[in-house]
């Protein structure tokens, strides 16, 4: 990262705080498509992104940088009709959401660090949860995790 460490702060901070946004709006669509346990499950990670972004725009705010808001609406990666495509989908915005907080781990700030530890961790269990199974460093594409020679 370039600039000075609370410009990274920030950057990483807003970043994080868009996979949030991007997260609760995609549960929003993946509830719309289960029922029973399933639909509880959807509503508890929900519930859990929505906790996570006030947390994330309070850290902003005392960092004094405005939260960009949340969008009307997001582009899904694919469509969802099935109870299948609604998991498969949350599978997506746990990835990406981890992804989002490994930039937090990359900062010198420890309690930012701390936070985006804990959070890369909530997200990978929520992510296996609706995959069915763990995955080897998330947030992470395959290709970073391919061997240069």
């Amino acid at each position: 990262m370039t600039g000075s460490p609370s410009r990274q702060a920030v950057r990483a901070l807003q970043a994080a705080l868009a996979a949030e946004e991007a997260a609760s709006y995609g549960y929003g669509v993946i509830g719309a498509h289960l029922t029973g346990s399933a639909l509880a499950d959807a509503t508890a990670d929900w519930v859990a992104h929505q906790r996570a972004r006030d947390v994330l725009q309070l850290s902003l705010q005392a960092r004094g940088a405005a939260p960009v808001p949340a969008a009307v609406a997001y582009q899904l990666p694919h469509p969802v009709g099935t109870a299948a495509e609604a998991s498969s989908l949350a599978v997506i915005l746990e990835e990406r959401v981890a992804r989002a907080y490994l930039g937090l781990v990359a900062l010198t700030d420890q309690s930012l660090r701390q936070l985006g530890a804990l959070q890369v961790r909530a997200a990978a269990l929520r992510g296996a949860a609706w995959r069915g199974r763990t995955v080897a460093f998330p947030g992470l594409p395959p290709s970073a995790l391919a061997r240069r020679s």
